[in-house]
């Protein structure tokens, strides 16, 4: 079809286990990838098709540009349902505890574990700026701010005006922890991600609570 230039979209999941395992970890650089050992099968499916790409490259000499994302998020994205992400989830459940009165949130495991998140006006910005590059090889595209989870609830709550109470649950953590090293990030594009996560959380809050407010959920049942 004459394709010149191809995105592949990877993520942080391609690293290996043994170097998430802890909660202060030694944020991810490029070369962490191997030896390869993923955490589970959607690691090693995107780390399978990072390959394909280069292969693809040097066999066949499509361009290919490839970006391990960190946990992007922001407006019009998955909020509700079982697959949104952390920062969704967590908007979702405060401006539920905002609406019905009912402050105490589930948050699982200890809240402990930790992430960088990076929201989506610098993502969109930053795979702009690689596909204008030369450079092929897989890129980390996230903030190298890491936090907890639970500090990322009271950053959302700080958001919406309201004060919680953490109720710690049962349920999938994913690695203990996790960050982004953006030493190759501002080497190749002379940039990096500059939003920072306070308003990033603000406007995705603000979204999120709109979307509670019409979407007819059951507040009684503090979903």
């Amino acid at each position: 079809n004459g394709v010149k230039r191809y995105l592949y979209t990877s993520s942080a999941c391609i690293y290996p286990e043994h170097l998430q395992e802890e909660t202060d970890v030694a944020p991810l650089k490029e070369a962490d990838a191997y030896p390869a050992y993923p955490q589970d099968a959607y690691g090693w499916e995107k780390l399978i098709s990072e390959r394909l790409c280069m292969h693809y490259m040097q066999d066949y000499g499509i361009e290919t540009r490839t970006v391990r994302f960190h946990n992007i998020f922001g407006e019009n994205g998955t909020w509700d349902g079982g697959r949104e992400k952390a920062p969704a989830a967590l908007s979702r459940k405060i401006a539920i505890a905002k609406l019905t009165g009912n402050n105490e949130i589930e948050i699982w495991g200890d809240g402990e574990q930790t992430r960088s998140f990076c929201y989506i006006d610098d993502c969109v910005e930053g795979i702009y700026r690689l596909m204008q590059s030369d450079f092929t090889e897989p890129i980390n595209l996230g903030q190298d701010r890491m936090i907890s989870i639970n500090e990322l609830a009271d950053m959302i709550a700080n958001a919406a005006g309201i004060e919680i109470t953490k109720k710690h649950i049962e349920g999938p953590q994913g690695v203990r922890g996790r960050n982004s090293d953006n030493s190759k990030l501002r080497e190749i594009l002379g940039w990096e991600p500059s939003v920072s996560l306070e308003d990033g959380l603000g406007k995705t809050y603000a979204w999120i609570e709109e979307q509670v407010k019409g979407s007819g959920l059951n507040m009684s049942a503090g979903r």
